[in-house]
């Protein structure tokens, strides 16, 4: 396997920034996703590693060898796609052996590789068949098979499940990880899919408008997200962000409340009047004594557990709370409770920056 490095890499479209200035760095066997919406660069950074698209700025290196300007083939990299690009006129065992016989390899070299690569994924039992005769998940399958006998330095993938159906992606999330951990191989994987990203990455690097917002690992991006767009982005539903004014270790919100300021918070939050409030469902207590008061705007069983969407005063902000599937309460009722000294974020409404991220440590 190999390290691959982006030094301040940029990619424009004449005025319009694809990718602006972008440091990263993947260890050898490292697992990376590049996550965000559609349109923030991440699908184009993937291409610029592959030698799909040029770079306007900047230089790539794969195992400490520049690639900036190397075509793709002479990258030793594999590339999965989401749309799996099988040749429909051949059969299995021959979209798996094409790469090897492009590249000339004796057949003794291709029969055993090929089945190597067929016994890891399982997929014998379809050798002799068309794309056409398989499932999604199965044309996937001989995708990552097809990219695997290469043996590559590093595999870059860009939302190879997106097409799958629900059931499909799950099964295969699992897949490729297994494969990922049994090969030791790098890989940057592209996805929309923050339950993928989460599930899947050793590291997340969250993209937006066509930057990095946060680079780090899944616990870091969802329990300690740098701005407010990778708190909102991250979570399903995001994390809760209610605006408030700082006044005397409290924080004025919504609905008349006052949050009281954890102490290890007050030195951190004392250059600022504006301030905004970040903390996830489950750090919600419903408490008949709590410091907050709501009442019950919409209440979701999601199975193991539900979701209370608390209205916080006339102006409607809603609180998400995670809490246990026993508990229902009726559209409108009061509710008062809590949130988790330790769970809670600060974020600065002007810069959309959290705020002494270390604090909590104090």
């Amino acid at each position: 396997m190999a390290t691959i490095e982006l030094r301040r890499v940029e990619k424009r479209f004449g005025d319009v920034h694809a990718v602006k200035s972008l440091d990263l760095s993947v260890a050898d066997g490292e697992f990376v996703v590049l996550l965000g919406p559609s349109g923030c660069g991440k699908t184009t950074t993937l291409r610029m590693i592959a030698g799909l698209e040029t770079t306007t700025a900047g230089e790539i290196y794969i195992d400490g060898r520049n690639v900036t300007h190397l075509r793709g083939r002479d990258r030793d990299i594999a590339f999965v796609f989401q749309l799996y690009a099988l040749y429909p006129h051949l059969t299995v065992w021959e979209n798996i052996a094409f790469p090897l016989k492009a590249q000339h390899e004796a057949r003794s070299v291709i029969e055993q590789r090929v089945r190597e690569v067929v016994r890891l994924l399982g997929i014998g039992h379809l050798l002799h068949l068309r794309p056409k005769a398989l499932s999604g998940g199965d044309q996937q399958r001989v995708a990552l098979a097809r990219a695997l006998v290469r043996r590559p330095a590093a595999f870059l993938m860009d939302e190879p499940l997106g097409a799958l159906d629900a059931d499909f992606r799950e099964t295969m999330r699992a897949e490729i990880k297994k494969l990922h951990l049994a090969q030791h191989a790098t890989t940057v994987y592209v996805t929309h899919d923050q339950i993928e990203a989460m599930a899947m990455g050793d590291r997340i690097v969250v993209m937006s408008n066509a930057e990095v917002q946060q680079i780090g690992t899944p616990h870091a991006v969802y329990s300690d997200p740098a701005n407010l767009f990778v708190a909102r982005f991250i979570g399903s539903p995001g994390m809760n962000l209610l605006p408030g004014t700082y006044v005397d270790g409290q924080l004025h919100l919504p609905g008349d409340n006052r949050y009281p300021i954890p102490p290890a918070w007050r030195s951190a939050l004392a250059p600022f009047r504006e301030v905004v409030l970040g903390f996830r469902p489950e750090a919600v207590r419903i408490d008949p004594h709590g410091a907050l008061q709501a009442t019950v705007y919409a209440d979701d069983l999601h199975g193991a557990y539900a979701m209370l969407h608390l209205a916080l005063g006339e102006e409607e902000t809603i609180v998400h709370a995670r809490v246990s599937r026993e508990t229902s309460y009726s559209i409108g009722t009061p509710v008062r409770f809590d949130v988790d000294a330790q769970l809670v974020r600060f974020f600065d409404p002007v810069s959309e920056r959290a705020i002494a991220r270390e604090a909590r440590h104090g």
